[in-house]
């Protein structure tokens, strides 16, 4: 399932009231995460993230004695867990992460914590969720075979990669329209994961390595940068795109003279213009854009104003968007 109908339907399942948890299953690097906490935020409720690697048995709670050293006590980290009595939100959503590299004994906690909605005794807020991340055990990421008793009391959905879905997210998280358009342009790059090499090409890649370093490290390190990102193949064909990107006209330049600016032909620059003009775009620019946009190829125009939506909402109330809905019939 791509990453907006999951998100989608981990919302419907909130709003039902469906108490089940849920695993969302894939391999690294493709946000699964990201969108559950996205969920969380878009619904305005609380969000706890459990780490499961990092913890042991023990840190599910702590058997003390108690005040009268009668009997013991489990004392569960209530920073940790959003159980009743603490002063955390009444609804909200409970991260289990990376629940694959668990080993046995944190899964059967979980398994209990999973079903029976507590641990040693402390019950969840009945007002939270639960849901679960983890890699398979193919991607070779450390993921162990979680057991069956486990895997059963679990919805689990398969988490795979969307190009349109991390478009989306990508303008909106500020990915570098470089990177963007190159996705784009090469959609089998977006996720070009394969267990056996050392490095992948992954949406995470792309967005926290690749992106970031644009500008930023020297011209004779870029290769060897991106490499150590997203892998020598993926690396070297985003050089040879970046290059075309480097060589285009200024998009300042293009929307000085939109009417009359080059329109190209080849298809990997026309993604290059594409993103440049409409990573500049603002409502005061609009009709500027539009109308350099509207030269391009269909797609490329529905694309770019897309984009340039994307990066600055308030497009929407511009006369020239206005005007260009009309001449598309969709308003």
């Amino acid at each position: 399932m791509k990453p907006s109908l999951i998100s989608a339907t981990i919302e419907a399942r909130i709003k039902g009231g469906v108490r089940r948890a849920c695993l969302l299953e894939g391999p690294p690097g493709v946000g699964k995460t990201q969108v559950v906490g996205q969920v969380a935020k878009r619904l305005g409720m609380g969000f706890m993230a459990v780490h499961a690697p990092l913890m042991q048995p023990e840190d599910y709670g702590m058997p003390l004695p108690n005040a009268q050293r009668t009997a013991i006590e489990f004392v569960v980290p209530a920073h940790k867990f959003p159980m009743e009595g603490t002063d955390c939100p009444d609804e909200g959503i409970l991260l289990l992460d990376e629940v694959s590299q668990a080993n046995n004994a944190e899964q059967k906690i979980l398994a209990n914590l999973i079903q029976e909605r507590e641990i040693h005794g402390k019950q969840l807020k009945p007002g939270w969720t639960i849901v679960a991340t983890g890699n398979r055990m193919a991607d070779r990421a450390g993921a162990n075979r979680l057991l069956s008793h486990f895997r059963n009391r679990l919805t689990t959905y398969q988490f795979e990669p969307d190009l349109n879905d991390w478009t989306v997210w990508a303008l909106d998280a500020g990915v570098k329209p470089e990177v963007v358009q190159f996705c784009r342009f090469k959609p089998n790059m977006l996720h070009d994961f394969d267990a056996q090499r050392e490095i992948n090409a992954t949406p995470r890649a792309w967005a926290e390595g690749v992106s970031p370093a644009l500008g930023t490290v020297p011209d004779d390190a870029e290769f060897e940068t991106f490499k150590g990102d997203v892998g020598e193949g993926a690396a070297a064909e985003f050089r040879g795109f970046l290059q075309i990107y480097r060589r285009l006209p200024s998009p300042d330049a293009v929307l000085l003279d939109p009417k009359n600016a080059e329109v190209p032909k080849e298809p990997a620059i026309l993604y290059a213009i594409t993103g440049a003009v409409a990573h500049r775009a603002n409502r005061s620019n609009a009709d500027r854009v539009i109308a350099y946009l509207e030269r391009l190829p269909g797609e490329f125009t529905v694309m770019g104003v897309r984009d340039a939506i994307q990066r600055d909402r308030a497009i929407t109330t511009s006369p020239a968007y206005t005007r260009w809905c009309a001449r598309q019939d969709i308003i």
